[in-house]
């Protein structure tokens, strides 16, 4: 009986897989109740759709005004039959920022929707229903209804939680588009069933997914980089939250990165979301539902960061004056036909990506959230170390206590030995409580900070919230992790996904960081940049990771400007700082058998299983200053043991959580290819 009721069952499993589309006439009904209900109201009227005049948008009409000037002035004459080459440099056509702090990050967005006068795209991985959700959600419907196009498109295994929700967004407004990409069995949102179902019958296909994040406003500016719309990405989260970094452009290229999202709404792979079928069967029966607008969970941070982007005088001295004139800038992004198996027929991000590093003559400085290499990335870093005189390769990278994805970081942990001896890495890795991160504790809502007069801080507690206009800083780093508890409530929902789409289903603990030491509001690195010779900066989506190589589809701003990339390599290399980071050097060697031991651990690393050799070759250090070791040093330095004290292969990491990091170490290594 349990033999047949378990066929029965799989049968059913089956057939539910199989259905995966409406009926003809079940989707005409669909498409004429959604046609009803959308509204075709339109509360401005006016050619600009009243748009508020946004100093962002601003700095797109200034670049294009000056890339006409360029294009208007007399040719160049030729440098190379000149006897003295012009000194005078050539006049930029691009303006790029990074914005490094959430609520920065944040505030640019709502500038840019606000100061829309015609079009709108939005691309993303994931899309929450949170506060920083929800409010980015009410700002593009808020567009729609004053006359302005938007278009949203978001991976389907990220893609807001509610199926009601994404009905009600199909029939919300006739200015308001949303599509899914690769809907997973044809539907918004799938079970653990289903996605079982679907690993078993379709795993390329299940994993192959949108990693882009992009939002593209009146063809004039551009923002991208590694921020998804979920409020760890903006410091609002009570427990656990990004350091990120997004770059906004202004200028020719928007002209390549407005095409690339044309590419992926049109794509086969992205549906309208009539056309799913949990999503259609919804409307069926109950009809198309109203937009649900919940009451935030903090209101008082909505209020005030929506009265900061109706500040045009806050936005020019916090995000506009900060813009860098570019020489050269690209936008390089994978084709919605990587997923079709398609040979590309122009230059990929991983492409470039190598291409780049291949360049490199004096320093590499990498920042990965996940520090897991494909094979062509290790063939690649051994190789630059056989050069006469090879480059510096300086990673900033997540340690176990920060990352937000424990599988990941035992992987990356396997090959310590690897990375530091013979690809010479000089390896950091974040804290969970940095002391001097562009982060905002305040934001989080778990704590309130007294400023005084000399810079010192006072921690009042829980509850507090802010729009971002303080900033974090050696005085104010304080309250990370010193008792304000930052646990999230039984009846809160953990975050709707993390980056790592294949781990999405697997128990809690997968999805969310390790358990520490103390508690308090914590973070981890999501940023992804490059910065090579202080010449190219590269900041955009890709993880530098086997599944950004192989599944994800990515892109790049690739920025060939030396100012640029000196701001650029000051960000990085602040996440390096003793006060953010741990540095990763060889352990001390033992005083007998040193050299049997090391090849007894090369031999385990190497095992795709079981290896289970209990001293690991790298361990993680901590600098310590005094009379002499005023500033940190390299690993290679001859007196690195007197300025640094070993403080353990997983510092802060709750003891319960270490001996799952290296079973996972041990048995993990046939799961590379997929992060």
């Amino acid at each position: 009986m349990t033999a047949t009721r378990a066929m029965l069952l799989v049968v059913f499993a089956l057939a539910q897989v199989a259905c995966t589309r409406l009926s003809t006439k079940d989707q005409a009904r669909v498409d004429t109740l959604v046609a009803a209900a959308r509204s075709t109201e339109n509360t401005c009227g006016r050619a600009d759709a009243c748009a508020r005049p946004s100093p962002l948008l601003a700095l797109g009409l200034r670049a294009g005004g000056e890339a006409q000037a360029t294009a208007d002035a007399p040719p160049a004459p030729d440098i190379a039959s000149s006897a003295m080459p012009s000194t005078e440099p050539s006049r930029p056509q691009h303006y790029a920022l990074i914005l490094d702090y959430g609520q920065d990050a944040l505030l640019a967005r709502l500038d840019l929707i606000r100061g829309a006068t015609r079009s709108i795209d939005v691309q993303t991985y994931i899309f929450d229903e949170d506060d920083a959700g929800h409010l980015v959600l009410d700002e593009l419907l808020a567009a729609a209804h004053r006359g302005v196009k938007v278009r949203l498109l978001v991976d389907q295994l990220a893609a807001l939680r509610r199926v009601d929700t994404l009905a009600a967004l199909a029939g919300a407004h006739a200015n308001f588009e949303m599509r899914l990409y690769n809907p997973v069995l044809g539907r918004a949102r799938i079970s653990y069933p289903m996605y079982a179902l679907a690993s078993a019958c379709c795993w390329r296909k299940l994993n192959q997914r949108m990693h882009n994040k992009l939002m593209v406003v009146d063809g004039q500016v551009a923002i991208t980089g590694g921020r998804n719309y979920q409020n760890d990405y903006y410091d609002w989260d009570t427990s656990y939250n990004f350091r990120d970094r997004d770059i906004l452009v202004a200028g020719p290229a928007i002209a390549e990165i407005a095409a690339n999202f044309d590419a992926f709404w049109d794509a086969p792979l992205s549906r309208p979301l009539t056309r799913l079928l949990d999503v259609g069967r919804l409307v069926l029966r109950d009809g198309v539902p109203a937009v649900q607008h919940p009451e935030p969970e903090q209101p008082r941070r909505i209020e005030l960061i929506g009265r900061d982007a109706d500040d045009a005088a806050l936005v020019r001295t916090r995000l506009v004056d900060a813009a860098i004139p570019v020489r050269s800038l690209r936008y390089i992004g994978d084709a919605p036909g990587k997923h079709a198996g398609s040979v590309p027929t122009t230059e990929t991000p991983s492409q470039l990506l190598r291409e780049l590093i291949d360049s490199a003559e004096d320093r590499v400085l990498l920042q990965t959230p996940y520090l897991v290499l494909s094979k062509p990335a290790q063939r690649l870093f051994s190789d630059l170390q056989q050069r006469e005189s090879p480059p510096r390769v300086v990673v900033s990278t997540n340690s176990l206590a920060a990352t937000d994805a424990f599988i990941p970081y035992a992987l990356s942990y396997k090959y310590k030995r690897r990375y530091l001896r013979d690809f010479k890495f000089e390896i950091y890795e974040f804290k969970p409580f940095p002391q001097d991160a562009p982060i905002d504790v305040e934001a989080t809502g778990t704590v309130g900070v007294e400023w005084h007069a000399d810079g010192t801080a006072v921690v009042l507690g829980s509850g507090a919230s802010g729009s971002g206009a303080s900033r974090s800083g050696p005085s104010r780093g304080g309250s990370l992790g010193a008792g304000a508890e930052g646990s999230r409530s039984p009846d809160r929902p953990i975050p709707l996904a993390r980056e790592y789409s294949a781990l999405r289903y697997s128990k809690r603990g997968a999805n969310e960081p390790v358990p520490l030491q103390r508690g308090g509001v914590r973070f981890g690195l999501h940023a992804k940049s490059m910065v090579i010779d202080e010449r190219v900066a590269v900041i955009g989506t890709h993880n530098f990771d086997p599944r950004g190589e192989n599944y994800n589809t990515e892109s790049v701003v690739v920025i060939d400007d030396p100012t640029f990339a000196r701001v650029l390599a000051a960000s990085i290399e602040r996440d390096t700082l003793p006060a953010n980071a741990w540095m990763i050097a060889r352990r001390d060697k033992p005083p007998v058998f040193s050299g049997l031991e090391y090849s007894l651990a090369k031999v385990s690393e190497l095992l795709p299983l079981f290896d289970f050799w209990p001293v690991r070759y790298a361990t993680s250090y901590e600098f310590t200053p005094g009379p002499d070791c005023p500033q940190p040093i390299s690993p290679r330095d001859p007196h690195f043991r007197r300025c640094y004290t070993p403080v353990g292969d997983f510092p802060e990491v709750a003891p319960v959580i270490r001996p799952l990091t290296r079973i996972f170490t041990a048995f993990g290594a046939g799961l590379a290819p997929i992060l």
